[in-house]
């Protein structure tokens, strides 16, 4: 016989999965596996397994998908240390239980779902440390349908339209699930039992009877809802992608139309810069720049690849860059990096007319933290060995625009391709094409990699301009304005891609207003559920003082 115990621990544990495999399916639709649906679907089980919970079930559900999430999404911090890679996955989940913990437990729980989940995404990409957007539910749509949508409001409304569509498919199964429910609480041997008065049995029969009315009811408006929301998600992608770019070729004295190289030295994965002679990148950079063409108006290379013991001005890799621009009558775009005093660094694009003349530089303005700074160091220091991040970037300032011969680029040196603000800042400025000098060597598996040419066909999307980016192992690749891929390089491999990029111009509704809009509307939802629960509430209240149950 089983005891009544052990059964409330089996369904305890039933209800536990049902969450975690939400965001296990979440993380499993981000690159490299990215399995577009599965991220809808997480969703949708997530937000059917908080129906009827109280408060705390709420916040430990909203907890187990975020772990299911992360730890599958943020797996490549696993090789650099197993500490920070379970308290960076614990630290994301909170946003989802603190989610989780705000919608209501019956009437409006759907509408509040959307608002509660999409402004979590935001708070991830916003706190702490600057934000940390990767894992993140928008990266699982890049290849998917929804992706247009981000010309309309950037990753943050492709991440809200992936939960307005997983909890519009909740929405849809809920008669289902209702009727299910219901039979499950119905009692076999009550309608048969001969014990119980027949005017006891009439009024449990009329109380079963209303209540699975009223259940049918809600069931059916959940649905109408659920069909509302597929109807939006439809709508937005129809007009994401029947409403062509605005963007428009700019006038240049190359014309509308630019020759570009993208330059990858190719070399061993998975060590720290510590563990490679900055002199061995440098001249891999070096040699394969060798195969650029002729007529090349731009050659890219990528992040900090001149990697140097002292300041740029007057070294002998600055007269070394300034004759490569000169012998491929070309700009030349890298990445360097300098020490500043014994503590410090800056992490600079500099930029090389076909002159050889310095005509530009910005430093990178979102540090990866614990990569490239440690914030409260003295603190840290306490809990782990900071021995590969001995110097602390220095944060830097601007758009992220450059004025070259070739034309204007917005920049996003590695980390920045993951927040939608950096892109949005450059294009905003005069940006003609987005640039990517990236160095995601250290990684020794393809997530990251994978991870961040998804976050760049997102910004190619997002900006309505072309995205180049440059790795010096991979991946490399060529992206339109549609968030195709144009060209990509396999990792570890030696390679130069070469295109014909238009400098465009133009702005669409994302470049003008920002995650505003998104924002705004995710307020509304949550406040809209919020108010069509307390007014169920309230209406309850009434109907139990006018009618005292006896």
């Amino acid at each position: 016989m089983t005891s009544p115990s052990s059964g409330r621990g089996r369904r305890a544990i039933g209800l536990a999965l049902i969450p975690l495999a939400g965001g296990a399916l979440v993380g499993l639709s981000l690159p490299p596996i990215g399995v577009w649906p599965l991220g809808v679907v997480g969703v949708a089980l997530l937000v059917s397994a908080l129906y009827g919970r109280r408060l705390p079930v709420r916040v430990a559900l909203g907890m187990l998908a975020g772990v299911g999430q992360f730890f599958i999404s943020c797996a490549w911090a696993l090789q650099f240390n197993t500490a920070g890679y379970i308290v960076l996955a614990i630290v994301e989940a909170v946003f989802y239980a603190v989610a989780c913990a705000l919608v209501p437990p019956g009437r409006g729980r759907f509408p509040v779902a959307v608002g509660a989940l999409t402004l979590a995404e935001w708070a991830r990409q916003t706190w702490p440390f600057g934000g940390l957007p990767l894992g993140g539910i928008a990266l699982g749509q890049a290849n998917g349908p929804l992706a247009p949508t981000a010309r309309l409001g950037g990753s943050l409304l492709v991440a809200g339209v992936t939960v307005l569509a997983g909890t519009s498919l909740a929405a849809l199964c809920t008669p289902v699930l209702t009727q299910w429910a219901h039979r499950r609480r119905a009692s076999p041997e009550g309608a048969s039992s001969r014990s119980a008065s027949h005017q006891a049995h009439r009024r449990r029969a009329a109380t079963e009877g209303a209540a699975s009315r009223s259940a049918g009811r809600a069931a059916a408006a959940a649905a109408l809802g659920g069909v509302v929301g597929i109807v939006v998600v439809v709508g937005l992608v129809v007009v994401a992608r029947v409403f062509p770019p605005s963007s428009t070729s700019a006038s240049n004295a190359h014309g509308s139309t630019i020759r570009v190289a993208v330059v990858q030295g190719g070399g061993r994965r998975g060590l720290s810069q510590l563990q490679v002679p900055a002199s061995v990148v440098f001249q891999a950079a070096l040699k394969e720049t060798a195969h650029v063409p002729a007529g090349t108006s731009l050659i890219v290379w990528p992040e900090d690849v001149v990697a140097l013991s002292r300041a740029l001005a007057g070294s002998a890799d600055e007269a070394i860059l300034a004759s490569v621009a000169r012998r491929h009558h070309a700009t030349l775009v890298a990445g360097v990096t300098e020490p500043v005093g014994t503590t410090r660094f800056r992490n600079e694009i500099v930029a090389f007319a076909p002159s050889g003349r310095l005509v530009a530089e910005f430093e990178k303005v979102h540090r990866v933290p614990f990569g490239e700074y440690v914030p409260w160091r003295g603190f840290f220091s306490h809990f782990a060995s900071l021995e590969d991040v001995p110097r602390d970037a220095i944060p830097g300032r601007g758009t992220g625009m450059i004025a070259t011969p070739a034309g204007r680029f917005a920049l996003l040196v590695s980390y920045e391709v993951f927040f939608a603000d950096r892109g949005r800042s450059g294009v905003r400025a005069g940006g003609e094409v987005v640039l990517v000098p990236t160095n995601t060597s250290s990684y020794s598996n393809d997530q990251a990699p994978a991870q961040e040419i998804a976050a760049s066909r997102l910004q190619a999307l997002e900006e309505g301009r072309y995205v180049l980016q440059a790795a010096p192992t991979g991946y490399s690749a060529v992206i339109d304005p549609a968030g195709d891929v144009l060209a990509r390089t396999a990792l570890s491999r030696p390679a130069v891609l070469v295109a014909s990029v238009p400098l465009l111009q133009g702005s669409d509704l994302f470049l003008k207003a920002g995650n505003l809009p998104v924002l705004l509307a995710g307020v509304l939802a949550l406040c809209g559920g919020w108010g069509a629960a307390l007014s169920r509430r309230e209406r309850r209240r009434r109907h139990r003082r006018r009618w005292p149950s006896r």
